[in-house]
């Protein structure tokens, strides 16, 4: 644990980030045209849904890394409020923008799903309800951190958003199994093996969430290495100004 904490400091995190990046960004790219690829051209039309069906590799893949960049993002607000790590607080403060990316993705492939599914584009369904909530306080978050000249005041308060808006991240995942009524069908993925969808169709959609997964990873290692080179740079500048 003691050399966990190492990364906590910003030279350490982009070095190591340096050397990771390339390989999870190849890994990203890989699993992303494998999974997209392997599903969109080479599984069969489903027996109800049809060609329709397809979109799962874009929308369940983008709807789980929505709601887990914002699980991500409260642990890492968690580490800012117990050991004020800078770091934790910015890579929070970097995910938020991919995690908003995430649930726009999601949203449309789900209307664009759900049309002629459903027959309309959206229902106030619970889980649909959650998840657009969730968007919400992704925008609520990034404005917070945007509208706070002071870099540690904003972290506090953001991380308090995180924690709130966490109780619609975690919504958003089980609603189908706090309510019953509603639309949106049950979970495509499951520890029990009966509720996950056909191998056909399985196998394809957990190379695309992969490929997701190491996307996400990237993204944030290089969104955090900015944000830590952009508070440098700010630091750089007020100490300018003070002796000036």
């Amino acid at each position: 644990m003691a050399s966990l904490w190492e990364y906590a400091n910003p030279k350490k995190f982009i070095d190591t980030t340096d050397k990771v990046l390339p390989w999870v960004s190849v890994l990203a790219v890989l699993c992303l045209a494998t999974g997209l690829i392997w599903g969109f051209f080479f599984t069969p039309d489903d027996f109800r849904q049809g060609s329709t069906v397809k979109i799962i590799y874009l929308h369940v893949p983008s709807a789980l890394m929505a709601i887990n960049a914002w699980i991500m993002m409260l642990v890492a607000s968690l580490i800012w409020v117990v050991r004020r790590h800078h770091v934790s607080a910015l890579a929070a403060r970097a995910a938020a923008p991919v995690g908003v990316v995430m649930t726009v993705i999601a949203l449309a492939t789900g209307a664009i799903w759900g049309q002629p599914m459903w027959g309309t584009w959206w229902a106030w369904d619970p889980r649909l309800t959650s998840f657009l909530i969730l968007f919400l306080f992704y925008l609520g978050y990034i404005a917070l951190w945007e509208a706070i000249e002071n870099d540690d005041t904003a972290a506090d308060l953001t991380a308090i958003l995180c924690i709130v808006g966490s109780v619609f991240a975690l919504l958003s995942r089980y609603a189908v199994l706090f309510w019953n009524q509603g639309l949106h069908q049950g979970a495509s993925l499951s520890l029990d093996k009966e509720e996950n969808v056909a191998d056909v169709f399985y196998f394809p959609l957990l190379v695309s969430i992969a490929g997701f997964v190491f996307l996400f990873i990237a993204l944030v290692f290089l969104r955090t290495q900015t944000e830590i080179r952009a508070r440098r740079m700010r630091a750089l500048l007020a100490r300018d100004r003070m002796e000036a």
